[in-house]
């Protein structure tokens, strides 16, 4: 079902207030009186890539997350070559509604690019501290050292450019064969370069792809530089024809064991902002698609159930 911008938003705010909640508590958890969170929960905005600034700042603002991690990447909710105008857009949306960005996606991989410190200036000026990098590729034709080597000089000039700007950028480490899905590769790429300006946003779903038991030995060996994190759930399905493949779930009815990701997490006490990922099924809108086939009721329920699933997650470790 195809719904207006306008009449979406208008049902979240009747399907919140039929819950109970005052205005007093809006008043003052969502408008300015409550203190900065440690750990200040997003969603990642790619599904809500149909709804413009002012309705994804209500949205979220009625739902409870503590901020938005944008897209400021080719397709994103900010054009890169727009940073420097629609990135203060977004976040003057986001604050006027009682919400913040502390953290925004991009496709920084290359530091010479003109636009990487557009970026990085604009998101430091709004007072933005976390980034998300975009991918790097392994070259087939070189070995995985010769790889690596490349990639170091990469890390190190991000480095420096995120030092000049204060910022911090944050490579995920995302299943698969590209840079990052290992994990190992990247305490190579790392090891010599300053967690306070360039480190990993940790994907506990990715790191259970490629490591369903060992993957603790690989946070903690890159726990230092770990400032920033996603939090999705998967399951291992067969397809028609009997090959398995990786399907996206809601939080805790997957296989991510959440019970050992958080105990860890507690323990190498991280505090830096933390990204939902709704990459399972929300009529198209997991996509970024524009005009998504699920209700509004549908999504709202999803944002909604994933964050309480969080929250719980960080009241029972007294986070």
């Amino acid at each position: 079902m195809m719904y207006s911008r306008r009449n979406f938003i208008k049902t979240g705010v009747t399907g919140i207030a039929a819950t109970g909640v005052s205005g007093n508590v809006f008043a003052s958890e969502l408008f300015g009186t409550k203190s900065k969170p440690v750990r200040p929960i997003h969603v990642f905005t790619k599904c809500l890539q149909f709804l413009n600034y002012q309705e994804i700042a209500e949205l979220l603002a009625i739902h409870g997350f503590d901020g938005a991690d944008l897209t400021v990447r080719p397709g994103g909710q900010v054009l890169p070559e727009n940073v420097a105008t629609d990135l203060p857009k977004a976040v003057k949306a986001l604050r006027d509604a009682g919400v913040n960005s502390y953290m925004i996606t991009t496709s920084i991989n290359n530091p010479d690019d003109k636009l990487t410190r557009s970026i990085l200036k604009t998101m430091a000026e709004l007072g933005i501290r976390y980034y998300r990098m975009g991918y790097l590729d392994y070259n087939n034709s070189k070995t995985i050292s010769e790889n690596l080597e490349a990639h170091k000089s990469t890390f190190e000039k991000l480095e420096k450019v995120n030092r000049e700007f204060g910022v911090h950028g944050g490579y995920q480490n995302h299943s698969g064969r590209r840079v990052g899905g290992p994990v190992w590769d990247l305490y190579t790429l790392l090891k010599d370069r300053d967690p306070e300006f360039i480190g990993v946003q940790y994907d506990i779903r990715h790191a259970t792809v490629e490591g369903a038991i060992s993957w603790p030995i690989g946070m903690k060996l890159l726990a230092p530089w770990i400032k920033t994190t996603d939090i999705k759930d998967f399951i291992w399905e067969k397809n028609e024809k009997g090959i398995w493949k990786i399907k996206n779930v809601p939080l805790g009815e997957g296989m991510v064991d959440f019970k050992a990701y958080f105990e860890l997490y507690k323990s190498l006490d991280i505090e830096a902002p933390v990204s939902i990922h709704y990459e399972y099924d929300l009529g198209g809108a997991e996509h970024g698609h524009l005009d998504p086939k699920m209700s509004r009721e549908e999504i709202f329920s999803c944002l909604k159930k994933d964050l309480q699933f969080l929250k719980k997650q960080f009241q029972q470790f007294n986070l």
